[in-house]
């Protein structure tokens, strides 16, 4: 395990990478965490390191001491930053990784994350969807009812903290940016430019912060309709946090990214 740093957009993001054993070239994931991050996934990092990948974390502007400040475009722009930091040939010569493969994992708002730059990306060969959020819908409500704008500043904001973190930004500010932007940040208006590419799709029945019904399922039935054949789903008895099935998890995922994706 190596600790990294890199720059996005001024400001510099900490993280580091599992390098998996032998010379490579090594196929890279890159995990993405959720809001606000406590669940990092580094588990699942373990894993794919053990079955030959690299496997990559790191945090958005503005979260866990991370310079700058957060916001969703922002950290969209930094997954963009990251795929570019891992496919340079520096990365590439020191980790021993393949530039060609370059894969993105993210669980809740990292799911949204890994969708949209997966879209944007047709050299990511991939997709691992790990009870995603959809960040349109919640965006349309808010910007017509103003009880729904305060429950998502609520919820938010309670990881928002300029002084103590984790999370450093008005909260006010996500929000109204979300509503400005709530067809970029509809990921089933994505699913036509994901149909060709080999999607993992994993959901626990009892999630209570990201429902089924409404974020995992309409993604579902988005791909479907656009002609996706190659989507695996993984559904568990099971919460947000996949706490009974780790290791379950784990096996899915790793199965997955060896036979699907690289």
């Amino acid at each position: 395990m190596r600790e990294l740093s890199f720059e996005s957009h001024g400001s510099k993001l900490n993280g580091l990478i599992y390098v998996a054993a032998g010379p490579g070239p090594h196929p890279t994931a890159v995990l993405l965490h959720g809001y606000a991050g406590n669940e990092r996934n580094l588990d699942l990092a373990q894993a794919l390191r053990r079955a030959g990948s690299n496997a990559m974390f790191f945090n958005y502007r503005g979260s866990w001491g991370g310079g700058g400040e957060f916001s969703i475009g922002n950290a969209v722009d930094d997954v963009a930053r990251a795929i570019e930091f891992v496919r340079s040939e520096g990365a590439s010569d020191e980790y021993r990784g393949d530039p060609q493969r370059v894969a993105l994992v993210g669980h809740s708002f990292g799911g949204f994350l890994a969708a949209l730059a997966t879209a944007r990306d047709a050299g990511i060969p991939c997709l691992g969807f790990l009870a995603g959020a959809d960040f349109g819908p919640w965006a349309r409500a808010a910007r017509e009812n103003p009880d729904v704008r305060a429950a998502l500043e609520a919820g938010l904001g309670v990881d928002m903290d300029y002084d103590g973190g984790p999370i450093k930004a008005e909260t006010a500010a996500v929000v109204e940016e979300m509503i400005e932007r709530a067809d970029d940040f509809d990921i089933v208006a994505q699913a036509p430019l994901l149909r060709d590419r080999p999607i993992f799709m994993s959901i626990g029945e009892r999630d209570e912060a990201l429902p089924k019904a409404e974020h995992h399922d309409p993604f579902l039935a988005a791909l479907v309709e656009a002609g996706a054949d190659r989507v695996t789903e993984k559904v568990y008895d099971d919460d947000h946090y996949f706490s009974a099935h780790r290791v379950v998890l784990a096996r899915a995922l790793v199965d997955w990214m060896s036979t699907s994706c690289w």
